[in-house]
């Protein structure tokens, strides 16, 4: 589950404004699978694209998706370029201080992937001396930093989080950490499969990973929070949510 540089997020005073129309949902330009991935035309498609016009539906809201790069998804939304983040960010006291959050829609727990018999345990007694891949402005390189930066070799920060992948899979990092979904889907891919296990679930840390996934709004901007909130009660609440899962996810992403 993934967060960007509050460094760069400064508000601008565009708090409050009116929805505009269409409302422009932004998502991260880097692709994110199952999340978000954009076909051979540049469509984008996955889980939460799909969860996105769902809940667009339920309030009768014309929106658009609106691809930005990940590390200026809070700036864009700041400067009004976007009016609401809905891709994969987690819900933190931190982010908190610079944008509001809708209720959450999903939550899942952050996964190590290794080499198929490394024998790497999520803990720092697996991971020291090893080199750890993450990719940056996430929650998982936040934990990363915060848990095991003493006792790595060496943390490697990837634009993607596929590029970490790529890196586990050619041998040169010796774990990962991202989120289960994302994780889970490259283990069950063709190179995934050849190359890797999962090493099990790190411990949670509510601090650092939040409290779920949730949609990002300006500072102020109650009406559209409102409006969010109520088409993801709805879209929980009528069965649109398994529908939606279903051909994603063997069981529900929600959470607890």
């Amino acid at each position: 589950m993934r967060t960007a540089l509050l460094a760069l997020a400064a508000a601008v005073g565009l708090s409050g404004m009116a929805l505009a129309d269409p409302v422009k949902i932004g998502i991260a330009a880097e692709p994110y699978p199952p999340f978000a991935v954009p076909d051979a035309s540049g469509n984008w498609t996955g889980w939460e694209v799909d969860f996105i016009k769902a809940v667009c539906a339920a309030e009768a809201m014309e929106c658009a998706i609106t691809p930005v790069a990940w590390d200026g998804i809070i700036p864009a939304l700041t400067s009004g370029q976007i009016d609401a983040i809905m891709a994969s960010m987690s819900i933190t006291d931190e982010r908190k201080q610079t944008i509001d959050f809708s209720d959450k829609y999903y939550q899942t727990p952050a996964l190590l992937s290794v080499a198929k018999g490394a024998g790497i345990t999520p803990d720092a007694a697996g991971l020291t001396g090893k080199i750890i891949g993450v990719q940056g402005s996430t929650t998982h390189a936040d934990y990363v930093q915060k848990h095991f930066s003493g006792v790595v070799a060496e943390v490697k920060v990837y634009q993607t989080q596929d590029e970490a992948f790529q890196d586990l899979a050619a041998g040169r990092i010796d774990a990962t950490e991202a989120d289960s979904i994302a994780t889970e889907a490259f283990l069950a891919s063709d190179t995934g499969q050849a190359c890797c296990e999962s090493a099990g679930a790190l411990a949670y840390d509510a601090e650092i990973l939040g409290a779920g996934v949730g949609a990002g709004v300006r500072k102020g901007d109650t009406e559209l929070l409102a409006k969010i909130n109520d088409g993801i009660a709805k879209v929980l609440a009528d069965g649109t949510y398994e529908k939606i899962s279903a051909p994603y996810f063997k069981s529900s992403i929600y959470g607890n």
